[in-house]
């Protein structure tokens, strides 16, 4: 067998083997003696057909079977012999095999690239910093007072904050359109729910009042064929209502499924679950801001079968989202090209932290992997079930293992980089978007 082995473009190799004829031929004529003993041919006796009959009829056929079978054969053995690493599935992209010629075929395929670690010293990582304050305790305790408000009809006019219960009837150029109408919906004033100027409109309504409200839909609405035109909306006030809060008592601690019922415990537990989340948050961010500083000190190209591969991956995960967020994928149309940008970085990351891990020795003990299954338990009411539902299975604890790895890993590039920390408030670590 020659190989020989060209570099075409980036990482795309072509292989080229060549088998002699002499070893093709002695396996079709190996193959073609067995059929001798089993082929069926009429005016022979079964195991009596002569071999001058059975080449004549199958040669052709044994023959295309047996190069298929040494292309198979071949292929990975060449790889192996050249000590090349395929990223995907080698594609065959020319065969010559004609009968006396022996066969030489040619194989297109990416390969891994090579990684040498980059130099971090020269990066700097943010590492965010909060205190979690009264001021915000206070603040989600009246979240979850709005969460559990009761509305009450009032005799006023509606104001900001209110809550309608209404008719409404759409007209695009005097004509009803489809959607543009409903009975008894309740809209609270201030949501966003409604297009721009509805609810602005109905501030200032009483109950009984008939309204006409003129807005315009915007130019990206949904629904093509009302995107930017103007509208008309014939609305009737049946009842306005104001919100009521409950009272920040032990009943309202007891409504919340609070432990020993109380006010006290209920601030504990709501600070507890706020701590939580915050300290979940700031790893997500210090770790962004680890992995940025990789990808800035690694520059190397990756292979598009793996950018592939995990663009349709993504894409599958946000589909698999929608439809458990209630939403049908029926005529949802997602190119995973779409996803191509967060794959090349998901697939350069991993290239990197697989070198990091192999050239540091970085390995999660056993004891790591338990500690991080205990704090992933520890919110729960039965901590014990959850820590056995992850040890009593190989695959979670691989996942968990992961984790940690990842984290080994933050932690080493922090040491070779300058690490600074940044203040940062509550609600920007809680809500980043608000301030863009």
């Amino acid at each position: 067998m020659q190989v020989s082995v060209e570099t075409t473009n980036g990482l795309e190799r072509k292989l080229t083997v060549a088998i002699d004829e002499e070893k093709i031929a002695s396996v079709v004529d190996g193959r073609l003696q067995d059929m001798t003993k089993t082929v069926k041919v009429k005016g022979f006796r079964a195991g009596k057909v002569p071999l001058k009959i059975v080449k004549q009829q199958y040669e052709q056929q044994v023959r295309q079977e047996v190069v298929g079978d040494v292309l198979q054969s071949t292929l990975y053995e060449a790889i192996g012999q050249e000590k090349l690493n395929p990223a995907g599935q080698p594609r065959i992209d020319s065969l010559k095999s004609d009968p006396g010629q022996g066969v030489e075929y040619t194989a297109l395929f990416e390969v891994y690239p090579e990684v040498k670690l980059g130099d971090l010293s020269s990066e700097t990582i943010e590492n965010p910093v909060t205190e979690l304050t009264d001021d915000d305790v206070t603040e989600m305790l009246e979240t979850v007072r709005g969460q559990h408000k009761e509305w009450v009809e009032v005799e006023r006019a509606a104001k900001d904050g209110d809550q309608l219960n209404i008719n409404f009837k759409g007209m695009i150029d005097g004509e009803a359109f489809p959607g543009g109408e409903a009975n008894d919906m309740a809209i609270e004033l201030g949501s966003g729910r409604m297009i721009k100027g509805f609810e602005e409109g109905l501030i200032g309504a009483k109950a009984g009042d008939d309204v006409t409200l003129n807005v315009t839909f915007p130019d990206d609405y949904h629904a093509k064929e009302l995107a930017g035109k103007p509208a008309q909306f014939d609305t009737h006030i049946n009842k306005v209502e104001e919100a009521q809060l409950p009272e920040l008592n032990d009943d309202f601690a007891k409504k919340l499924g609070i432990k020993d019922a109380s006010v006290e415990n209920m601030k504990k537990e709501i600070k507890a679950s706020m701590q939580q989340e915050l300290d979940s948050r700031l790893n997500t961010q210090l770790k962004t801001a680890v992995m940025d500083a990789l990808i800035n000190v690694h520059d190397f190209d990756v292979p598009k079968p793996l950018v592939d591969d995990e663009s349709e991956a993504v894409k599958n995960n946000m589909l698999e989202n929608l439809k458990q967020q209630g939403m049908q994928d029926q005529g949802l149309q997602l190119d995973a090209s779409m996803f191509a940008d967060q794959a090349i970085r998901r697939v350069k990351l991993g290239l990197i932290m697989s070198e990091i891990v192999k050239s540091e020795k970085i390995e999660a003990d056993e004891e790591s992997v338990k500690k991080k299954v205990e704090e992933i338990a520890a919110p729960y009411e039965q901590p014990q079930q959850v820590i056995d539902w992850y040890m009593g299975d190989k695959q979670r604890l691989a996942e968990i293992k992961a984790l940690v790895t990842e984290q080994l890993v933050v932690d080493w590039a922090m040491e070779k980089a300058k690490v600074v920390d940044k203040e940062i408030s509550f609600k920007d670590i809680m809500n980043p978007e608000a301030n863009k």
